[in-house]
């Protein structure tokens, strides 16, 4: 199989960069405080009465008799469980504690009322007790972060009956509703916990980029001409190159084959930028990668959309012109190159927005076509050292880091916890349509290319073998690797959304399929040694 030689090209050495440092799953996870998590464990033991599920809540609230934006807060694990449904819960005026701590008796009767206090000065089930007895029908208590901590009972409380909600909401969402009621206005507050769906459409459609972006990929110069030349390639050659090798490296799309080295370096300087991110991670950190990703992003939505719209109009080959340094370019390349930058820069600027995760993606998917069209695997001799080292990379940082680090170092990186949330743009993103708690489904871009690379070389030696659909390794290992991501999300789920390391599901899914269907068809030997005398006389680049 022969390999042309590697270019100079930018968007080649970017790509890379991206690859070997950026790959993680990025899958969501509930922020809860150790603390406050291990108090609950024990009090779980002590008292049955303080064994209840934590529920997310929804805190509707009015002022005045307008409505303002829902506020989330967290139940306690005492007292009574609140409806999932908005129609079956109780629309209730609030009303200051007094005291605000509520740890004394309280001076007036709050028949029926939704009874605000601070936090602090004495227990949650002591505050509760008392606002119960001066009848209040709820509690929301204001913690003193924005996070959401855990309520749970003291060491000593075990007999509890409290029969009213507790719920725990953050501190500037509760110093908005004590200035209101302070300034003399009227709040409304309706207390419910919605459930999550079990499985959201969103979840679907993520799957479908990341299955399409791979067999888009691996099929792509089935569906170019043969003639056709990758302009985003030859327009970043020098003018001064001999014609001779111009017109040789013309005659193949340009692609670099990986190397058992490159595979343990992956690993190696993966981890290590890892954990420079989860050290070092700030604001401005943060910005430089959005920039690395605004170049890479628009320079293979370049490459892609070149690609197709050269296919389809064949006839803009011929429109020319000559560039000092660069030689002859396409007309259309020209055109095309600040209409990529300018959709990767407005994105960047508008980052925040509600839809930009359909710009995110495009420029990711772009982007990961072409590492996939220019990174090849020659053999599953490579491909299962890159495999193996990526499957226990991921388990590692996902699950055991913690007890080196006391969290998670992946899912604290892909989360952008230690960047004032500015969260890292190497995945695609998803909004939670159907889900009343909004949020993303997150797949980071490791989670597609790695696989996607034993893929593509899987389409390439069926084809160079001449295997049909069904006696070929392609067609299986997309299903694999689409029941690879089933079982994550569905793991995702059984383990009340905390973070998976996909590798851990998606590896032996593809890669251990493919040993299983070769071992059976008695080709492993030439799977694993594929292309091994032909690169011996053809020169290749390599990683």
């Amino acid at each position: 199989m022969a390999i042309p030689r590697a270019s100079s090209s930018p968007l080649l050495h970017v790509v890379l960069i991206l690859l070997s440092l950026l790959c993680f799953d990025s899958s969501y996870c509930g922020v809860l405080a150790a603390g406050d998590a291990s108090q609950g464990a024990e009090s779980a033991s002590a008292s049955p009465s303080c064994n209840l599920t934590s529920q997310d809540v929804k805190v509707n609230n009015w002022l005045n008799g307008d409505e303002r934006p829902s506020l989330d807060g967290l139940s306690a694990r005492f007292g009574a469980l609140l409806p999932t449904s908005v129609s079956k819960a109780l629309k209730l005026p609030a009303v200051l504690a007094n005291p605000f701590n509520s740890c004394n008796n309280l001076s007036l009767k709050l028949s029926d009322s939704i009874v605000v206090v601070k936090r602090g000065d004495c227990t949650y089930a002591t505050k509760a007790r008392i606002a119960e007895s001066s009848g209040a029908a709820g509690l929301l208590v204001i913690n003193d972060d924005e996070d959401l901590t855990e309520m749970v009972c003291s060491k000593n409380e075990t007999l509890l009956n409290i029969t009213i909600p507790v719920v725990m909401i953050p501190k500037s969402a509760g110093e908005n509703i004590t200035a209101s009621l302070s300034s003399g206005g009227k709040v409304d507050v309706l207390l419910y916990a919605p459930t999550r769906p079990i499985i959201d459409i969103s979840v679907v459609f993520l799957a479908l980029m990341s299955v399409g972006s791979i067999i888009s990929a691996s099929l792509w110069d089935d569906f170019s001409a043969h003639d056709q030349v990758d302009e985003h390639y030859n327009q970043l050659r020098r003018k001064d190159q001999p014609s001779a090798e111009m017109n040789e490296e013309d005659s193949e799309k340009e692609t670099v084959e990986i190397k058992a080295v490159g595979a343990i370096s992956f690993v190696i300087v993966a981890s290590a930028f890892l954990v420079l991110l989860f050290f070092f991670m700030s604001y401005s950190f943060v910005l430089l990668l959005i920039v690395l990703f605004c170049i890479a992003g628009s320079q293979g939505l370049h490459a892609c959309l070149l690609s197709i719209i050269l296919r389809v109009f064949k006839g803009c080959r011929q429109m020319r012109i000559n560039i000092p340094i660069f030689g002859e370019v396409t007309i259309l390349s020209i055109v095309l190159l600040p209409f990529c930058f300018a959709f990767a820069i407005s994105w960047a600027i508008n980052r925040h927005s509600p839809h930009s995760w359909i710009g995110q993606d495009i420029l990711g998917i772009s982007l990961m076509i072409t590492v996939l069209r220019v990174l090849q695997l020659p053999n599953i001799k490579v491909a299962s050292l890159l495999l193996c080292c990526a499957f226990f990379y991921d388990i590692f940082w996902v699950f055991i880091s913690p007890l080196i680090f006391h969290e998670s170092v992946m899912i604290a990186v892909a989360t952008g916890n230690k960047a004032g949330g500015e969260s890292i743009p190497m995945l695609l993103r998803m909004p939670r349509f159907f889900d009343p708690w909004g949020g993303y489904q997150m797949i980071g871009f490791g989670d597609i290319i790695l696989p996607g690379l034993l893929i593509a070389f899987s389409h390439r030696f069926d084809k160079s073998t001449k295997k049909g659909i069904l006696n070929g390794y392609f067609v299986w290992l997309i299903i694999g690797y689409a029941f690879g991501l089933s079982l994550t999300y569905l793991v995702f789920f059984l383990m009340n959304g905390h973070g998976q390391p996909a590798l851990l599901y998606l590896v032996p899914c593809t890669l251990g399929l493919t040993v299983v269907l070769g071992g059976i068809r008695g080709e492993l030997s030439n799977l694993w040694n594929y292309g091994e005398k032909q690169s011996e006389v053809s020169p290749a680049g390599q990683v």
